[in-house]
């Protein structure tokens, strides 16, 4: 060993230091792409294999028989062979930076800490004072982050002297606030996208302002752990954020108007599609099974809305995506825009990304194919209001949208385009899915391109969810609103669709099918039918109806009826209502009628007329309507006598 070292020691010491450097950047970056390549889980594990084999063993080679050349001093050899270690060291720390690169921005989607902000608002008209008279609204949970606790905080570090008053949901902190009830209100800082879609709250962006804000990073209470695994059939929640602010660092409540949930199979590269409309009435999960607008569950966090949705389709949802709507802007941009053929007698303009009205920031859309950039196509998915079937046209729209970004990503020319579209993705989407998981993918999208079903690619079964529009009374909503009622019989075929897809339900087999080579064939859409069963219905309002009109409609529908007589003099008597009838009722308008069994209505009994009290006594006998025509559903009419009392007999 000596007699080696005193060799090399007499070697030419430029050639020596040559042979160090370049053996020393070998092995650093060697030993940075073994770690690299860690990262990437099972990902091309026999390519990975030989790669790390092959440079060990050339490492080695370069080690011993360049140290052999060195000490026969051949330092031209020398020479070139640390050039070509030198260009193989540099490829594999570029490589092992873009692999690292990659792996940070995946990770930067798994939010395991985020900003919650709370802001006390109050109506403009209103002046605060620091003192006791001044009460403000918060919510009565003390898991609600933005709502309560820093809220309390806020309370502490500006050392307001306010009195506190707790309400279960911000619908009532907002109605109290409306109403003067209270002066100030603690809510999450993205309220204007959640509220300013409800009727009473349209205006809420310039009906407010904001006294006071308070943020703080936290661990990011609202996430899920992922249950699933992509390299067996699993679920994917899509809930579409639409927020004021850019990225998703602040983890504040959001409006839920898209929701889509996906089923897929990597076996056999099925997926179903279920997009939600945002109207539809379910239970809330987290607010004890009080039904309302699906959309409304997304005020309490991305758990309730999970949570609900499971209930509604009765399947584990493995793991969900938020995406903010302002990322959609950053990420056609990046793709260069994207080709959209709007649908013939489409014509709006809508806000930008800011929520700017102004006429040079407006987004204007017309039918025909189109090139949209980012605020366009922005616009284009966001748009409802105008469109003739609502929001089922927006989610069509938003499709388009998906499909135009899928159809550019194909044309991605570098890894630096490559990195662009995957920077402005993480920073607009948040998941509970593990990097680890999300690298599998790459298994799925390989078997896509390069295997056995490579022709077929993707299997995307669509489905609709089949019902109709209907105003009425909710609850947690505390007024009436338009909700989406869906028919039962189609959403479980949507179920049955998608755990067919899980494999968790198998496919009930078609014994015949006919079709002619004349006919045109249409794909069936799941759900999408015409289904006989009978609509809900709702109270409607009976002030200024008379009294056997109401007696007539309530009997058709088995409600108990009870009369309360008004006469001059008596609370709630209206001269200028005519005699039987009604001026006020027990049950608000809006209310479904299937939970409705007796209402109680006060009539007007002028002079000289006998006040009544009716007691219904409903009999058995039902007519049935023959089936409805399409558009229309079965319906129910029942036949009942009534008893009248007179009072005084």
């Amino acid at each position: 060993m000596k007699v080696l070292l005193k060799k090399f020691n007499k070697t030419k010491l430029s050639i020596r230091l040559i042979y160090l450097f370049v053996l020393l950047l070998f092995l650093f970056s060697y030993a940075y792409l073994f770690k690299s390549l860690l990262l990437l889980n099972n990902i091309e594990t026999t390519l990975r294999i030989i790669i790390l084999t092959g440079l060990g063993l050339l490492l080695l080679l370069y080690s011993f028989f360049d140290l052999l050349l060195l000490l026969s001093k051949k330092h031209k050899t020398v020479i070139v062979s640390s050039l070509i270690i030198l260009i193989i060291s540099s490829i594999s720390i570029i490589g092992s930076l873009a692999i690292n690169k990659v792996y940070v921005l995946l990770a930067s989607m798994n939010k395991e800490t985020v900003i919650y902000t709370t802001n006390l608002i109050t109506l403009n008209n209103t002046e605060f004072s620091n003192d006791e008279t001044f009460n403000v609204g918060i919510i009565n949970n003390e898991t609600d982050i933005e709502g309560n606790v820093l809220a309390y905080e806020l309370i502490n570090n500006e050392k307001l002297n306010i009195k506190v008053e707790k309400y279960d949901t911000y619908f009532e902190l907002l109605e109290k606030l409306y109403d003067g009830s209270l002066k100030g209100i603690f809510i999450t800082s993205n309220y204007i996208a959640m509220y300013e879609s409800y009727d009473a709250y349209q205006n809420i962006e310039t009906d407010v302002k904001v006294l006071f804000d308070y943020s703080k990073e936290m661990k990011n209470q609202d996430y899920i752990e992922s249950s699933g695994s992509v390299e067996n059939p699993f679920t994917i929640l899509l809930m579409g954020v639409d927020s004021a602010h850019d990225g998703l660092n602040a983890n504040a409540a959001f409006n839920g108007d898209t929701l889509m949930l996906i089923t897929f199979n990597p076996h056999t590269l099925n997926a179903t599609v279920f997009s939600i409309p945002r109207d539809t009435y379910v239970p809330i999960a987290c607010l004890n099974g009080d039904s309302s607008k699906i959309n409304s569950s997304a005020a309490y966090g991305t758990k309730c809305v999970i949570n609900t949705v499971e209930n509604l389709v009765d399947i584990k949802i493995d793991y969900y995506v938020k995406i903010n709507f302002k990322g959609v802007v950053d990420l056609v941009d990046t793709l260069g825009g994207i080709d959209v053929t709007v649908p013939n007698g489409i014509k709006f303009c809508e806000q930008d990304s800011n929520r700017s009205h102004a006429a040079n920031v407006l987004q204007c859309i017309e039918s025909g194919p189109q090139h949209m950039d980012g605020e366009k196509a922005l616009a284009f998915a966001r748009h409802r209001k105008t469109l003739p079937a609502g929001d089922f046209q927006r989610v069509q729209h938003q499709q388009l949208v998906v499909e135009g970004i899928a159809n550019s990503a194909k044309n991605l020319k570098n890894i630096n385009d490559f990195y662009s579209v995957l920077d402005a993705v993480s920073k607009n989407m948040d998941t509970n899915m593990t990097t680890k998981e999300m690298m599998n993918l790459y298994n799925v999208g390989k078997t896509v391109i390069f295997g056995a079903n490579k022709g077929s690619m993707i299997n995307i079964q669509k489905t609709y969810l089949t019902g109709y529009d209907l105003t009425m009374y909710v609850n947690n909503l505390r007024s009436n609103v338009y909700t989406f009622q869906y028919y039962p019989q189609s959403l479980e075929e949507i179920k049955d669709a998608l755990k067919i897809t899980l494999e968790t339900k198998k496919p009930t087999p078609i014994k015949t099918f006919n079709f002619s080579v004349n006919d045109e064939y249409t794909p069936t859409i799941i759900g999408k039918k015409y289904y006989t069963v009978q609509r809900n219905e709702t109270i409607p309002n009976f002030k200024g109806q008379s009294l056997q009109y109401v007696k007539s409609w309530c009997e058709a529908r088995n409600i108990t009826v009870y009369v309360n007589s008004i006469t001059e003099g008596a609370t709630g008597y209206d001269e200028s209502l005519a005699n039987d009838t009604v001026t006020a009722q027990s049950v608000a308008r809006g209310k479904l009628v299937k939970d409705v069994s007796t209402i109680t209505i006060d009539v007007i009994k002028k002079s000289n007329t006998t006040p009544i009290t009716t007691v219904p006594e409903p009999t058995t006998e039902k007519t049935t309507i023959p089936g409805p025509t399409e558009g229309e559903d079965d319906t129910t009419t029942t036949s009942t006598t009534t008893k009248t009392i007179i009072e005084g007999e």
